[in-house]
């Protein structure tokens, strides 16, 4: 029995909430919900790496759990911290009942031993502050756990992961191991500024989702962008496809694709001109001197002739 009709659907069910996926996407994520594996993508920024998270969380009606990774990222703000003032509280209110618990014991050991008598709560899941990655693993439904931009995380951050990543549980000293109670879907994605430890990468499903093709672009740009003329929608993907063969500083990404297209619909425009390229090229294009060095070539890039 072949998994391609599964693969089908899911590039269908995709399609339904926005994302046109490649066969290779599909497949990479049908792997990843059978063999309960997170996926790490890796590519350019603005090529839907995010969005497949959102999409995902979309299609299963699943909640989505982001965790935005940067420099310095730690325990405290991804996986849980204590909440210290109900704890200072509890000792509070344990001073104020300490004298009915020891009363009528007689000598220090009789005293300790009235204390161990009751429950170690200070260091307990009652007391405990869940950050993104320990909300995902105490969410009672299957949820989708985004780990965005992991690469602009320390190093050290990532030794963090490896226990989630392989076996859906984290442990915490005070408290011992707390196991997913429904196994996330845990999408990891990267732009590559850094490369990754060799442990990460080995726990995941790895995925590159490069720019796309022609033909790739042009649906995706129909599914977000539908009020595009064909005529327009046609000129514009293959003016962007031109650009992305240019030395630029910042390749224009299918984000930035959409945002020209929904710009041209402002403008009420029906096909591509060289003054209308001109005056809207810096929706297209994020850098200065990129702007100059494509602004000379509008007119042979508008010909098609790269």
């Amino acid at each position: 029995m072949t998994a391609k009709p599964a693969i089908d659907a899911l590039i269908t069910d995709l399609a339904n909430q926005g994302y046109i996926a490649s066969p290779a996407i599909a497949t990479t994520l049908f792997l990843a919900q059978q063999l309960a594996r997170p996926i790490l993508i890796e590519g350019p920024p603005g090529v839907g790496k995010t969005e497949l998270a959102n999409a995902c969380s979309a299609m299963l009606a699943a909640p989505l759990i982001r965790l935005q990774c940067y420099e310095g990222l730690d325990e405290s703000k991804a996986l849980y911290d204590w909440k210290y003032s109900k704890q200072l509280l509890y000792v509070q209110v344990l001073k104020e009942q300490l004298q009915e618990v020891l009363g009528g014991a007689s000598g220090l050991d009789a005293a300790v031993e009235r204390l161990h008598n009751f429950d170690d709560i200070f260091y307990s899941e009652r007391f405990l502050e869940p950050r993104p990655l320990l909300h995902a693993i105490q969410s009672e439904q299957a949820a989708v756990l985004l780990i965005d931009e992991i690469d602009k995380a320390d190093y050290e951050f990532e030794s963090l992961l490896l226990e989630i990543l392989a076996d859906f549980q984290v442990s915490i000293p005070e408290i011992g191991r707390l196991k997913a109670k429904a196994k996330p879907l845990v999408i990891l994605t990267s732009n590559n500024t850094r490369e990754l430890s060799d442990a990460l990468k080995r726990r995941c499903l790895h995925l590159y989702i490069p720019f796309p093709e022609s033909r790739l672009e042009a649906r995706i740009v129909h599914s977000r962008v539908p009020e595009v003329p064909d005529q327009l929608r046609e000129q514009l993907v293959n003016f962007v496809q031109q650009v992305r063969e240019m030395d630029l500083k910042k390749l224009p990404a299918i984000s930035e694709t959409i945002d020209w297209a929904r710009s041209l619909i402002l403008l009420h425009s029906q096909s591509l001109s060289t003054e209308l390229v001109t005056d809207t090229l810096n929706v297209l294009l994020k850098y200065e001197e990129d702007i100059e060095m494509v602004t000379p070539e509008i007119s042979r890039l508008l010909k098609g002739n790269p």
